[in-house]
């Protein structure tokens, strides 16, 4: 544990990584809609970062943004009854994702969460590690083939590598299309919904068509096609030879039962749980890799450090591995606490409320934004600087669990982070092992949210071999 007390020391200088800069007061209605439609991480006024809650009553509703721990685990837990999903994010969802556990309310989410939940029990999960590797271990060959500085896209490169783990650990007999194919469509599927249309703001109903639901159409048709061919496949593998079926998460899910009624899910749940395991499965483990990778770009220190600890470990006992990789660990925390894979979390109020001193009405729209809340003044030291020694020993017993929401919480967490972590890890620390990435200086990293926070315009970098002692 030499390195982890090393690092708790204060750096020479602590890296600023990019991001918008607040505007000195919030933007009125007109402005903000322009700003929500080009890149809605950019719409932030500089109190956002500095008071427990804001309020607004404008043409958009009584909105609430929340920052106060207390006032968060009040509506994700402590009165969690009183808040529901609100009908903007319900629409952004509804894009092949109704009938899954990530847009599910009420007793259908309630009936999904306890039947999925031994899916993802950390047993089960970290069965999966060693398939985890294999895939990193591809990435590394392929890598190998390149000449040194040779530029590659790195946000690209994440993306197959997290499909390729979809592969080997959830549809290990196929997704029953082009992996490229498939990263194409997710791409123009999130780039597609994640853009705010004015009239959802305004709550227009949903019989007016929305340009962006038009667009997506075929990509949805395009899915619809693949998930199905992936589920009858496997169907017919169940039928013939149940006992020889792949032995993955796909094959759980359809076999499944609720543990309190024995009951299976619906072919509709089915279908838009493989598409939100795809969906999360990939882009959001993906960006997580991207931002970790750009962020050692600019820390010599941390970098070297991470590779050190990977030459150290990975060669060593495979079991426990990713919690022994305790400084690659705390550079994903920190790359989730400075671009969350999910910027902005927003509910409606079913009833009257106090949230951290502010009223609440029946109808009010809470905001909780972990972008702005993990770069809170008021919570966090120099909060737009990568400093991932917050993670580290006792700092990390420090925060507070709801001043810290990479992948919410409450009873809606996000049932694949221990997932995504696990694998996030062991990447990260193999592609650290064995390379040194550089950030191509002409390309202007800046961070975009469409539904997930991700670099716009991709990532470029140059890659070279790490030498031994490098």
């Amino acid at each position: 544990m030499n390195a982890v007390a090393d690092l708790v020391r204060p750096p020479a200088r602590l890296v600023r990584p990019p991001a918008p800069e607040p505007w000195p007061k919030p933007l009125g209605v007109l402005s903000l809609l322009r700003v929500l439609k080009r890149n809605p991480l950019e719409c932030w006024a500089a109190e956002h970062f500095e008071q427990a809650a804001v309020t607004a009553s404008r043409a958009l509703g009584h909105v609430v943004i929340v920052n106060e721990p207390g006032a968060i685990h009040r509506v994700l837990l402590g009165n969690a009854g009183n808040y529901r999903k609100d009908a903007l994010q319900q629409r952004v969802l509804s894009a092949g994702l109704a009938n899954g556990l990530l847009s599910a309310e009420d007793e259908q989410w309630r009936v999904q969460r306890r039947t999925l939940a031994p899916i993802f029990s950390r047993k089960t999960v970290t069965s999966f590690a060693p398939a985890m590797r294999e895939a990193a271990d591809a990435l590394v060959t392929r890598w190998c083939s390149q000449s040194d500085g040779s530029r590659i896209d790195i946000a690209a490169e994440m993306t197959r590598l997290t499909l390729d783990v979809l592969v080997r650990t959830i549809f290990s007999a196929g997704l029953g299309c082009d992996a490229d194919e498939l990263r194409a469509a997710m791409a123009t599927y999130f780039e597609t919904i994640g853009r705010i249309d004015p009239l959802d703001l305004f709550g227009v109903p949903d019989f007016v068509p929305r340009i962006g639901r038009l667009r997506v159409r075929s990509t949805l048709r395009f899915f619809d096609a693949a998930i199905d061919e992936i589920i009858a496949t496997r169907r017919r593998q169940l039928a013939r030879n149940p006992g020889n079926a792949p032995d993955d998460i796909l094959t759980l899910l359809l076999n499944v039962l609720d543990p309190d009624t024995g009951h299976r899910m619906t072919e509709a749940e089915v279908r838009s749980n493989i598409l939100t395991f795809i969906a999360a499965g990939h882009e959001t483990t993906a960006n997580c890799l991207s931002w970790s990778l750009f962020l050692l770009t600019q820390a010599a220190e941390w970098r070297n450090k991470v590779a050190a600890e990977a030459h150290r470990e990975l060669d060593g006992p495979q079991e426990g591995l990713a919690d022994r990789l305790v400084l690659t660990r705390a550079v994903i925390a920190e790359a989730l606490r400075l671009y969350p894979p999910i910027a902005a979390i927003s509910r409606v109020a079913k009833g009257p409320d106090d949230l951290a001193g502010v009223a609440v009405r029946r109808g009010s729209m809470v905001v909780i934004a972990p972008y702005v809340l993990h770069r809170h003044r008021r919570l966090w030291d120099a909060p737009d600087h990568f400093d991932p020694r917050r993670f580290l020993g006792a700092a990390r017993t420090k925060i507070d669990r709801f001043a810290y929401l990479p992948f919410g919480a409450g009873i809606r967490t996000c049932i694949g982070s221990a997932f995504a972590l696990q694998e996030a890890t062991l990447v990260l620390a193999t592609i650290m092992r064995d390379f040194v990435l550089e950030q191509v200086k002409e390309h202007a990293v800046w961070p975009v949210l469409r539904v997930t926070l991700r670099p716009d315009g991709g990532l470029p970098m140059t890659i070279r071999r790490r030498r031994e002692r490098e």
